[in-house]
């Protein structure tokens, strides 16, 4: 019997919702990485890009545990002297709750051109409002 490995032109592609709201930040990442990588599929192959594409909605309103809103810092640097930026959990959660929730799941995924390809099909939203309603995407639940 032959081992079976998935080619990129056999692929199907599902699409699935991820609601963020009350969920911890880890849990959401790592269910996200986890279909990203089509890891839930019985053809999964680690060399071929077999994942499902990924709509996180509520991102605002996902939950940090213990200190982190005051103690994690998220680091961004322009390239020039000087030119670190530095913004703890609290901010980025009121300003910015899609980047970092894009973070931490891009964080989870292959860092090579593969990774970066799987990153293309994950969609953050701030609410519950996503433009992809004809794709009819199936609600995944987070335990």
């Amino acid at each position: 019997m032959k081992t079976f490995m998935q080619k990129k032109e056999t692929v199907e592609r599902n699409w699935y919702v991820i609601d963020a709201s009350g969920k911890t930040l880890g849990r959401v990442a790592t269910k996200a990485a986890h279909i990203l990588r089509g890891k839930h599929k019985p053809t999964y192959t680690p060399y071929v890009d077999c994942g499902d594409y990924v709509i996180v909605i509520n991102a605002s309103k996902v939950k940090l545990t213990g200190n982190k809103l005051e103690d994690k810092k998220y680091y961004n640097h322009s390239g020039y002297p000087g030119g670190l930026r530095e913004r703890t959990a609290k901010v980025m959660i009121e300003s910015y709750p899609e980047e970092m929730l894009e973070r931490a799941i891009k964080g989870m995924l292959p860092h090579n051109r593969l990774g970066r390809a799987m990153g293309k099909k994950l969609f953050v939203y701030r609410d519950e409002n996503h433009k992809h309603e004809a794709q009819k995407p199936v609600v995944m639940d987070i335990d």
